[in-house]
């Protein structure tokens, strides 16, 4: 896990139905990104400038 102090936030795009959701944490200069079903798994970190680009890809789509 990553210590993040500004906690787990999930998009507001995001239905409160429970669906396939992911929820972003950032350090100083990470991006944590986690599954928001399976809190206690894996976490995907990306530095700012990577999260920035996976951001503007996945808009792109």
């Amino acid at each position: 896990m990553v210590p993040i102090s500004t906690g787990w936030r999930k998009s507001t795009h995001s239905g409160g139905n429970g669906g396939e959701c992911v929820e972003l944490a950032t350090s100083s200069n990470t991006v944590a990104v986690r599954d928001s079903k399976d809190p206690e798994g894996p976490n995907l970190l990306l530095n700012r400038d990577d999260f920035r680009r996976l951001a503007s890809m996945i808009k792109s789509v």
